[in-house]
């Protein structure tokens, strides 16, 4: 696979997804934002305990911080949604799909109960959870292309 985003001359970002790819993202977002503001275990890693220790800081952090978050999520994942078919973004755009793309593979990883010593074996494509983890790769694949576009590679 090529590269699917790189830095223009003129400091913007070109977006260079095949039709299938754009299609296979443009559902994610939403189904993410269906579970945002329930109690969904997969959601743990985006909203993570600031307090682990301390139920009262942390209720109180929750209550100061929680509906920020969730906001600061739910933008992200506008950005992406509004911006799929885009051929070009910007910088707050590219750095709105890297805060979606984290956002997806956190939950996706989550779900699937990703752990590192899985990066060492090959993943039986009979696995019914292969096609999963496929996309939580590309989604990673992905999103380090926006940090190295962004970061001027």
């Amino acid at each position: 696979m090529g590269a699917r985003i790189k830095r223009t001359r003129k400091g913007d970002f070109q977006l260079r997804l095949p039709l299938e790819e754009r299609d296979l993202l443009r559902s994610l977002p939403g189904q993410l934002r269906e579970l945002l503001g329930t109690d969904d275990p997969s959601l743990h890693r985006l909203f993570p305990p600031a307090y682990k220790d301390d139920a009262e800081h942390e209720d109180e952090y929750r209550r100061l911080m929680g509906g920020d978050l969730e906001d600061r999520h739910r933008q992200a994942l506008t950005v992406m949604e509004e911006t799929i078919d885009a051929e070009r973004l910007d910088e707050d755009q590219l750095t709105g799909w890297l805060g979606a793309l984290n956002q997806l593979r956190l939950v996706l990883g989550t779900r699937l109960d990703v752990t590192e010593d899985m990066y060492e074996r090959e993943m039986d494509p009979d696995d019914p959870r292969a096609p999963a983890f496929a996309l939580y790769g590309y989604l990673g694949w992905l999103q380090e292309q926006a940090v190295a576009a962004l970061s001027g590679g």
